[in-house]
């Protein structure tokens, strides 16, 4: 499935602004090209029902929904697909659950995950964290624009145009960077939940990127 990862917007109930998450999602729906619904305090059940509330909110906008992690979640909720970091359910279980039109994507920090992802079975790589962040618990040191480049290029080595977004720390003011790097798109939280405004927030993040990426189409 071809995925569209120019804003990709993650909300989590830990970093929602005192909003909640289907208010925060009406809010950028408008201008976020995927959503991700990450919930790493919740129950079971708590987050399929976040995940149908989003869905109700995002489905009429086409706005696909992922999971962070949790398989299970995503099928009991209807969601369009999962992320999935190095440590979660493999890519290979995740597709044979989810099925062949899932939207599957996998978090890289090295070259090593670079070299070792089963890209074939994704639709999207996530490499970060970029810059610091504090939406994390258990972030480690950022890889920066230079570690971003470095590993998107090693997948791209293995499948050229292959989708990658960048993710971790990312606001308007540095996003043209990891676009510039080779990013397709980028993943945040903080910038937009924790805005005062986050439709405006939004709004201003996706020009930042199709800017970037249109300059990138003319250099």
């Amino acid at each position: 499935m071809k995925v569209d990862l120019r804003l990709y917007a993650l909300v989590d109930p830990a970093v929602a602004g005192g909003r909640t998450l289907p208010a925060l999602a009406k809010l950028i729906a408008g201008a976020a090209t995927l959503v991700q619904l990450r919930d790493k305090h919740g129950s079971t059940r708590a987050m399929i029902e976040e995940a149908r509330a989003l869905k109700a909110v995002l489905a009429p906008a086409g706005v696909p929904l992922l999971i962070n992690d949790r398989v299970d979640v995503a099928l009991a909720s209807g969601a369009d697909g999962v992320h999935i970091g190095q440590t979660d359910m493999s890519p290979q279980d995740a597709r044979r659950l989810l099925g062949p039109d899932a939207i599957i994507g996998l978090s890289l920090k090295t070259l090593a995950h670079a070299q070792a992802a089963p890209l074939d079975l994704l639709d999207y790589v996530a490499v970060g964290g970029v810059y610091g962040t504090t939406s994390k618990e258990d972030a480690a040191a950022p890889i920066g624009v230079a570690g971003f480049k470095a590993v998107a290029g090693a997948v791209r080595a293995r499948a050229p145009g292959y989708p990658v977004c960048a993710i971790a720390g990312i606001n308007a003011g540095n996003a043209a960077a990891v676009i510039e790097a080779g990013a397709d798109g980028v993943s945040v939280i903080s910038a937009l939940s924790l805005s005062p405004d986050p439709a405006a927030a939004a709004r201003e993040l996706r020009a930042v990127v199709d800017d970037a990426l249109a300059k990138r189409g003319r250099a």
